[in-house]
């Protein structure tokens, strides 16, 4: 029987190289060594993800990264980064990395309460303890995903956060991953947050590109959260140039009778992949993935995401909202499993986009595997344009049409905002929403001149 061997594009032949003259100094116990070792070697055997595989059909990695850049191994902390960083309005805990790389000197620790533990992941990495493996591992859903382990290989830092039971922060952490764009530069970095018995707690994840060349980024987060700990996520990815290729994971394992929320708002992004792969540990739980997808020109966003109920009474929602102008490219791949004995679940997912211009279009491509029969699931998906109704009201009270259309998208996009618990963070996210419309009505005024 003759063996087929795929062959290697230029890019996975030069990974291939580097995972090679990398391995030795990547951080790492023995068995995280060995973590990285079964990673790449399943990444080998796959190679990168491209348009034949069902869950990457829209997003074809092989395809978008021709070339390999070299793997960035410091913080290139430059006038630009310092200048982002000092204009951020954040108050309290900031951890920053810089191409991936923890940056000690530009983090503040002010205000971090008992109960709470940081270090940089390369310190956990080379520690002894016995469920690091499995905690870097996540749901057992994502073991199969490529992409997932490249990061998994070729994860060079980011911070390892641990919440004592019973904990309630009173401010967010932020996590600030900056993009130095001086150079071409590939990063890999991935943060753990353990969120024990009865935590209270706000993750705040910030990527942004504050140079001129684009950058390969591959990032993760790891969420472990304890039994009836109640811990939201929010993440802001803006700022990065053309060209500029990322993929961030958010991998997350919910206790008995807790609470997760996550919530992204995507702009400026060049071309994304998140991937949500979300595994229910215990009864009683709720988990929320929502997110707002700004696009234009040739920017592409795609939001890919397995749901596991795996033991019953489950509750879990899910509402993306994307808004496409240009010649954008919206992607939403929602998939909800519904285990044998995950009876009592209860599941709702929801796309819905707008299309601004001729050339923009969204890929929808909702899932749902129920293998139990006490269930209630339902998914909906929708594309359309802006309503004619609504901007005639508001048209026909006064308004120039390029200021009645930010409204219109300004109130589509909030109500998937509008479920961000913090107060402060909520408006945060929509002044982020609302300079992108003002953006977008300056030129639309502009072109009509």
């Amino acid at each position: 029987m003759a063996i087929v061997t795929p062959l290697k594009t230029a890019a996975e032949q030069v990974l291939g190289t580097q995972f090679a003259n990398v391995k030795a100094e990547l951080p790492g116990a023995p068995s995280v060594r060995k973590l990285r070792e079964d990673a790449f070697a399943g990444f080998e055997a796959k190679g990168l993800p491209h348009r034949r595989l069902e869950s990457w059909r829209y997003t074809d990695l092989r395809a978008l990264l021709r070339e390999a850049r070299p793997l960035a191994d410091t913080a290139n902390v430059t006038p630009a980064v310092q200048a982002r960083l000092a204009a951020l309005k954040l108050e309290g805990v900031r951890l920053v990395l810089v191409d991936g790389i923890f940056a000690a000197d530009l983090s503040t620790l002010e205000g971090l309460p008992e109960g709470v533990t940081i270090q940089p992941l390369t310190e956990a990495l080379v520690s002894t303890r016995e469920d690091l493996t499995s905690i870097l591992s996540g749901p057992s859903v994502a073991d199969s995903d490529t992409g997932l382990m490249l990061n998994t290989a070729l994860m060079r830092d980011g911070v390892f956060i641990e919440i004592a039971e019973g904990t309630e922060l009173d401010a967010p952490i932020a996590i600030v991953s900056l993009a130095s764009g001086e150079d071409e530069r590939a990063i890999f970095h991935r943060s753990v947050v353990r969120a024990a018995k009865g935590v209270k707690a706000t993750i705040v994840e910030i990527s942004e590109g504050v140079g001129s060349v684009a950058s390969q980024i591959n990032g993760a987060i790891v969420f472990e959260n304890g039994d009836e700990s109640d811990v939201q996520h929010v993440r802001i990815v803006t700022g990065h140039v053309a060209g500029t290729v990322q993929v961030l994971s958010t991998l997350a394992t919910v206790g008995a009778h807790a609470k997760f929320e996550s919530f992204a708002l995507v702009c400026k992004a060049a071309t994304l992949r998140q991937q949500h792969f979300v595994r229910y540990a215990g009864e009683h739980t709720e988990v929320g993935l929502r997110g707002v997808n700004l696009l234009g020109g040739q920017e592409h966003s795609d939001v890919t995401l397995v749901v596991d109920h795996a033991v019953p009474h489950g509750t879990s929602r899910e509402l993306f909202k994307t808004i496409i102008g240009g010649e954008g490219t919206g992607v939403f791949q929602g998939k909800v499993i519904v285990r044998p004995h995950a009876q009592k679940t209860d599941g709702g997912m929801t796309s819905n986009a707008l299309l601004l211009d001729d050339g923009a279009s969204m890929f929808n491509k909702p899932e749902l595997e129920i293998f139990a029969d006490d269930v209630v699931c339902g998914h909906g998906a929708t594309v359309a344009q802006i309503d004619g109704e609504q901007l005639f009201y508001l048209m026909a009270r006064g308004l120039p049409r390029p200021q009645a259309e930010a409204l219109v998208l300004q109130a589509f996009a909030g109500t998937a905002v509008e479920f961000i618990v913090d107060e402060s963070l909520r408006e945060l996210v929509m002044s982020e929403v609302e300079a992108w419309l003002s953006e977008r009505e300056a030129s639309s005024v502009v072109s009509t001149i």
